[in-house]
């Protein structure tokens, strides 16, 4: 399968090589003090592959296990722009509406005080259920998932808040999904948002389990902070095949940097087009204004997916160079995938250990920043 974005030479795309220098250097240093095993990073301009870079392990047991190109790298909560993509399709076809009330496509969803819950609420983390959980037997029993999303209680009075909804919004998007299509919303996602794309070998919600040797495994420091530690629950087979909605899908970084191609070019990638320009611009709209979030401390201006980087002073991951119309999305502790419409460059970043506050965020600037400071004012 031809990958969808070409390659270009990085100078020809007007893009610092001394700058991206710098970006592999932290990378390598983060690498040798231990700080994660392995990371991919893609750069793209203009429709183009301009960057592509893989370094150290895919896993650490039994032995080290180098990473390369396609391996597939779990995105965290970076899948909640490639679920929101599979809406935004559903709302140009007519199927639904941003404020459409879910409870009117899923029966069932009004109860416990939910029956006024818009879909633009829930996708802009406002829909007052931010701690609901979902367990494990509804991975795969469906008809038990959307029992449990129906049944959520609201910890709040909806459109009252804003406060990350780290997995619970997107398993309802989920089951609005399988609603309105009568299809899996693995399979939605991927026969209307990865395949069109030409990312079927890169990008996944659901991972297959023949492809589950390319993922790679995930850590975090241990205790005393002098090595990375297997995590249990984010390598089962039965977590890699689930597809959380909100935080279980796996790509490649140059997949991601084309999901945002697609983006900057309206709708369009490698002349498929998905959405609209006018689709690309109302999801991509800063929704929430300077509102703070209050899981994540500061005003996260949501858009329909990602978030927008804005005029405040400090912003998650993006970095602090971006521009003001900058949108992308993180994965907890471990990754950021970001878009600057203004330069026309695409960026993912993605490694294979969570990290913790503060250092996370830290770092986030500065990897961010080093691809911002790449950018040649001069298309």
């Amino acid at each position: 399968m031809t990958f969808p974005l070409p390659s270009a030479d990085p100078v020809d795309l007007g893009l610092s090589p001394a700058a991206i220098d710098r970006l592999t250097g932290l990378i390598g240093r983060h690498i040798a003090d231990g700080r994660y095993p392995g990371a991919q990073v893609a750069i793209a301009r203009h429709g183009k592959l301009a960057f592509n870079a893989t370094f150290g392990d895919a896993r650490l047991e039994p032995s080290p296990a180098p990473a390369g190109d396609d391996t597939l790298w779990l995105l965290y909560s970076n899948t909640k722009v490639i679920t929101a993509a599979a809406i935004w399709i559903l709302v140009e076809q007519g199927a639904l509406g941003y404020t459409d009330r879910i409870a009117d496509h899923v029966p069932g969803f009004e109860k416990n005080g939910k029956g006024e819950i818009t879909l633009f609420q829930l996708l802009t983390h406002q829909a007052g259920f931010p701690e609901a959980n979902i367990p494990m037997a509804a991975w795969e029993d469906h008809g038990l998932l959307r029992e449990v999303v129906c049944k959520f209680s609201l910890h709040w009075e909806p459109g009252s808040r804003i406060a990350y909804h780290a997995l619970s919004a997107h398993w309802a998007a989920a089951v609005l999904i399988e609603a309105i299509t009568g299809e899996d919303f693995r399979d939605f996602i991927r026969r209307a948002v990865i395949e069109p794309l030409g990312l079927g070998n890169e990008m996944f919600v659901g991972l297959p389990a023949e492809r589950h040797d390319r993922a790679v495994d995930m850590h975090e420091p241990a205790e005393d902070g002098s090595s990375q530690v297997r995590m249990e629950l984010n390598n089962t087979a039965g977590f890699r095949a689930a597809g959380m909605p909100g935080g279980g899908g796996y790509a490649t970084a140059r997949a991601m940097a084309a999901l945002y191609q697609m983006m900057l070019a309206g709708g369009t990638l490698n002349g498929t087009r998905l959405v609209s320009p006018r689709t690309i611009a109302y999801v991509t709209r800063n929704h929430t204004g300077d509102r703070v979030d209050e899981v994540m401390g500061m005003p996260m201006h949501r858009g329909i997916g990602p978030h927008v980087r804005g005029f405040t002073p400090n912003i998650r991951g993006l970095g602090a160079l971006a521009s003001p119309t900058t949108y992308g999305h993180g994965g907890v502790g471990s990754s950021y995938c970001w878009a600057d419409p203004d330069s026309g460059v695409s960026f993912a970043y993605i490694t294979n250990s969570k990290q913790p506050e503060p250092w996370h965020s830290q770092r986030m600037d500065a990897v961010s920043n080093c691809v911002h400071a790449a950018i040649d004012a001069v298309d």
